[in-house]
């Protein structure tokens, strides 16, 4: 394994726009929820006449399915993602809007048969429920509570388990106070391991809300540690949680 040093610089310099992760191919995994929502999604696309995916990144997810349907949206809160979005999705006629987060949807009440995304910021259940037409469906993958808490709290002080956000069964319930029907709520704890600290490096420069202060050079001490796990430990071992949640919109 290189040094130290290399790896981090390796972390460092490498690019983290988009919401791709191919860069940690080789160097980092994770499990996937058994449920497969890259499939899922697909099948909801394909029967679909209009979609809109929500806080789509640089449009990575949608870009992978073979059909979409006639009208088709997205809609991300971080401008170079959206550009990418745009250069990704544009030729397959896809609209993509700049969305602050917390902010209502420049859409008009119905107009999607489908509403979908792949880790939401925080999910906003009464507009979904407002853009979703008569019938329509919410379809998501939610990150869970405590997700990849091992690594955070290599970095930070223990973190509290009383009152964890994205709780999987309040969100639950905000969907239904909003008016949507819950058909299908689902959860997985999924292994993460790290193989190098340059990886993690990456990783926390993309998941920006993991360590809200991490710097090289501010958290030197326990990149180190980190290091010497993995060379004697051959991985660092996490846990991502993920929640699956569809919710439909009644036609009354």
């Amino acid at each position: 394994m290189r040094t130290f040093d290399e790896l981090l610089i390796d972390g460092v310099e490498a690019d983290v726009g988009g919401w791709g992760f191919g860069w940690l191919d080789g160097r980092a995994t994770e499990e996937r929820p058994p449920w497969g929502y890259a499939r899922l999604l697909a099948e909801r696309l394909k029967a679909a006449g209009s979609a809109l995916d929500l806080d789509t990144g640089g449009g990575e997810v949608l870009a992978e399915m073979p059909v979409l349907p006639p009208r088709t949206a997205v809609t991300e809160g971080w401008a170079p993602n959206a550009e990418r979005a745009r250069r990704l999705l544009g030729p397959r006629g896809v609209e993509v809007a700049e969305v602050a987060p917390g902010a209502r949807l420049p859409f008009a009440d119905g107009t999607f048969e489908l509403v979908s995304s792949r880790h939401p910021v925080r999910p906003d259940f009464a507009e979904i429920a407002r853009v979703l037409a008569p019938g329509g469906t919410y379809l998501a993958q939610h990150v869970g509570p405590a997700s990849a808490f091992e690594l955070i709290e290599w970095f930070l002080e223990p973190l509290p388990r009383e009152g964890l956000a994205r709780d999987p069964v309040r969100e639950a319930d905000e969907a239904r106070t909003a008016g949507l029907d819950v058909v299908d709520l689902r959860t997985a704890r999924c292994r993460m391991e790290f193989f190098d600290v340059g990886a993690v490096v990456w990783a926390l420069r993309k998941c920006v809300w993991w360590v809200p202060d991490f710097d090289v050079d501010r958290y030197r001490e326990q990149l180190l540690r980190l290091d010497a796990h993995i060379r004697e430990h051959g991985a660092f071992v996490a846990h991502s949680s993920r929640t699956l949640i569809e919710a439909t919109r009644g036609t009354g």
